[in-house]
């Protein structure tokens, strides 16, 4: 990977983590579009960067990071489908992440989904802040974040949907899909 490559990957970066779209599948498809090797440095940088933007989102609720333990409870539980489907299934996901044609096909899913879920879910908000959120609709938002292991699929995207389809408001389910990004990270 060269220098250029590096500045055009970070830019992807920069521009596609706070979007719901999966900024690990463009990072994926920018990297076959370079013919940039998936070795250990490149899966490292991956990381490293992406580790980067999850401490701006660290910066950004900073202060609303110091919530209840109850709060930080939940976001366990909503981190506990992830583990448990990593462990299970690490080596179908890392042999999906060198699939430029899986990433792909699943940012077009994914595009189509979020086109169509404020249709889905409009009007059925009663959730309006983080601290309302039960046990079981954490659980579920975790389940949902799990979809976001087939590369090309949103993480905050998946999460969001997730949040939505428990009657979170966006915005609400935006913020919780932010929180989670830091365990999952």
């Amino acid at each position: 990977m060269n220098t250029f490559q590096t500045i055009v990957l970070a830019i992807i970066e920069g521009i596609t983590e706070f979007l719901p779209v999966s900024s690990t599948g463009h990072m994926i498809l920018a990297s076959s579009f370079f013919g940039i090797e998936h070795d250990d440095f490149t899966k490292l940088f991956t990381i490293v960067i992406q580790l980067g933007a999850i401490l701006s989102v660290v910066v950004l609720y900073f202060k609303r990071f110091f919530q209840t333990f109850d709060f930080y409870f939940k976001l366990l539980v909503a981190f506990i489908p992830a583990v448990v489907f990593g462990l299970l299934f690490s080596k179908k996901i890392d042999a999906l992440l060198e699939s430029p044609l899986t990433v792909a096909v699943s940012l077009l899913i994914g595009g189509i989904i979020l086109l169509k879920v404020d249709d889905w879910f409009t009007g059925s908000e009663e959730i309006q802040t983080s601290n309302e959120i039960s046990y079981l609709q954490a659980f579920k938002i975790g389940l949902f974040q799990c979809l976001a292991m087939v590369p090309g699929v949103s993480r905050s995207g998946a999460s969001i949907v997730g949040g939505m389809s428990q009657k979170l408001s966006r915005t609400t389910a935006a913020e919780f899909s932010f929180f989670l990004a830091v365990p999952t990270m």
